[in-house]
Formats: C-alpha cells, structure tokens, sequence
C-alpha cells in the first residue's frame, strides 16, 4: 500500500469508528495528530431551518464536518508542507509572539520551520483568515502533500490572493469551509427526522452552559460531556485570564458529536458558498458572554481578519459508497467496515504511485 493510499485509509478508519460505533481495535491516534482527521457525519437531509433566529440550519444534502476544531499541530503540520517561503503569508507572527498563540517559526525564508508550542498541539489554531483555511482546504483536496497546490481545488484563489473578495467554492470541493446553514445545522439541531428542531447551545442545550475552568496545561475541566463551554475568561492558565483550551474537553458534543462548536474560537464559515466581501463567523469564543456561545450571535469579518478568538473546521462531503450512520443509534461495525474498505478501495483506484 502506498503511503498517500495509507494515510488516507487511516483517515477513513477515524472517520467510521468515531461516528457512533465503538471498533476498540482501530489505530485512532490523538486529537493532535494531523495525520488523522475525524470527522462526523451530519444526516437528516432535507431538514427544516430554525424558527428562532429564523432562517437558518436547512441543509438538502448529508455531509460531514470536523469533529474537532483545527489545532496547532495540525496545522503545523500545513505550514512545514507549504510554508517554508510562506509565499501567501500563512503564518502570523501573532501564533508565536502572542501567549494564546500556539506556533513558533525559525530560520529564514525560503528554509521556514514551524513547531506547536508546549501543550499548545491540542488546542484550536487562532490568528487564522479566511484565506489560510481556504488553502487548507485546497491542499487537502490536492493530497496535502509538499507538492500540493494551495491555490486551486476548492477555491481558485488568483495571484496570491490574501485579501478582497473571497471567491465561491468550486464544483466537487472535497474539503471546503461549511457554509453558514452547515455550521448551524451541526451545531444546533436536535437529529433524528426533518423537522425535530435546534438547540440554543451546541452542547444538545436550551440553558446556558456553565464556563469551564483549566488545568496547568490546557486540558477544560468538564471533559467531553455535559452543558459547559470555554467562555467568560475563565479558563485561566498559562498565567493568562482566560485562554484557548484542549478540544474535545470543553463539554458534551453536539447531536451530531462535533465539540466546540459553542465556545474556545469562533469559527469562519462561508455565508452561501458564493464569493463575497465577508465571511462569517459562528460559535463564540474564550472572551465571550453566554450569548455569544449561543445559537442567537452570529457576526461577518473580513476573509483576511485574523484575531486570538478565531479559527475553523473544515466540511467534507460524504463519501460515496459509504452507508450514513444515524448519530441516534449509531450503526453496526461490519456497515462501518464494509464503509471503510470501499473508500480505501476508492482511493487506492484514485492515487498516484508514491515513492
């Protein structure tokens, strides 16, 4: 098996053995490690928009979407694939001049190197455009290898285009920032029909969560469950008030097991998928108030705006052939398997030979 058939059936098996069923004998690796994506499959297609804010979360197709946040390791990861010019000014010096940032850069152009800080790997990227995570996207699509462009895929991003208008996504983008319904819906909906309605919080929630505190490294003191979320400056460490946090420990996920989605970083998302002068942004972040953290707050920026409050997850489309697992009642492990070798099959016809 060739490394990219390797890596990408890897990712396959995160994919599946995350999404509802327990398969205790896959190699899942951490949450920090780039080389694994998890994702989690958003159903119910066909479902109703929200009432209240009105309009938004209705989403004709299934489709997938981080399960986690975009941390600094993996993009560390990014930056040491593409990065060692930095031609399309991927790194902000903020990531490492900043306490909340969480990536330093040595050497000189041209020979760039890039590392996470001490227990920063885990926690969500900040200081992050539009424009970075549109080229994530792209060298995703592309094979994310050192040849991979970041240019062309799922955005033609034209002459090194770091600011103005962001373009729409392209016709049968494999990774792509979700549009502002997808986030929503991820976050928000309760699951299990077409019209079964949305929480007011993405930890499954119509009260407020409670702000979680943190440990010496980072790690959000709730875990994985439960209505909390990182906002409020309360989760002080790193002798900071108030800080990003681990992903993934912050409260209980949404319906669809996506965590985060209320709190740590707002979160870029793409309005429609047509090009426009802003972009928006959902979720709340470390600072804010519970209502920011809540279904009601949503904002536009700039696509080059980047802040110690920002990052992103990235959207997938579900893959073909591969049975849809209902968050409800998860599925059995042969579907699950059954799913996995046909996408590793998939891409093993699709990859080129590499050495």
């Amino acid at each position: 098996m060739t490394r990219q058939v390797r890596s990408w059936a890897i990712a396959a098996l995160a994919v599946f053995a995350l999404a509802g069923a327990a398969l205790p004998c896959l190699p899942l690796g951490s949450v920090a490690n780039a080389g694994i994506i998890e994702w989690v499959t958003v159903g119910d297609p066909g479902n109703t928009a929200d009432t209240a804010p009105a309009g938004q979360g209705a989403v004709a197709t299934s489709f997938q979407i981080m399960k986690y946040e975009f941390t600094n390791q993996q993009y560390t990861d990014f930056l040491n694939s593409v990065a060692a010019t930095d031609t399309y000014s991927l790194y902000n010096t903020h990531m490492g001049s900043d306490a909340r940032g969480g990536i330093t850069r040595s050497g000189s152009s041209g020979s760039y190197s890039y590392s996470a800080k001490t227990d920063m790997g885990d926690k969500p990227v900040n200081f992050v455009s539009w424009f970075d995570a549109a080229r994530v996207s792209n060298w995703l699509m592309n094979g994310a290898t050192s040849s991979s462009s970041t240019e062309t895929g799922a955005y033609t991003l034209v002459s090194g285009q770091t600011s103005g208008t962001a373009p729409a996504v392209n016709s049968g983008a494999t990774f792509y920032v979700p549009t502002e319904d997808q986030w929503y819906k991820a976050a928000y909906y309760k699951g299990g029909g077409t019209s079964a309605g949305y929480w007011n919080y993405a930890t499954q929630s119509d009260s407020d969560p409670t702000a979680v505190t943190a440990g010496s490294t980072g790690i959000g003191s709730a875990g994985s469950s439960g209505n909390f979320a990182n906002f409020d400056y309360a989760a002080d460490w790193n002798s900071l008030n108030g800080n990003v946090t681990t992903v993934g420990t912050n409260g209980g996920p949404s319906v669809y097991g996506a965590f985060d989605m209320s709190g740590n970083l707002n979160e870029w998302n793409d309005h429609t998928g047509a090009a426009g002068s802003s972009r928006g942004v959902r979720g709340g972040d470390w600072t804010g108030l519970a209502f920011n953290v809540s279904s009601s707050f949503s904002v536009s920026d700039s696509p080059s705006f980047e802040s110690s409050g920002l990052g992103f997850r990235l959207a997938s489309p579900v893959p073909s052939g591969v049975p849809e697992i209902d968050p409800a009642t998860g599925g059995s492990a042969l579907s699950l398997v059954a799913g996995v070798l046909a996408m590793i099959e998939q891409r093993r016809r699709r990859a080129t030979l590499v050495a």
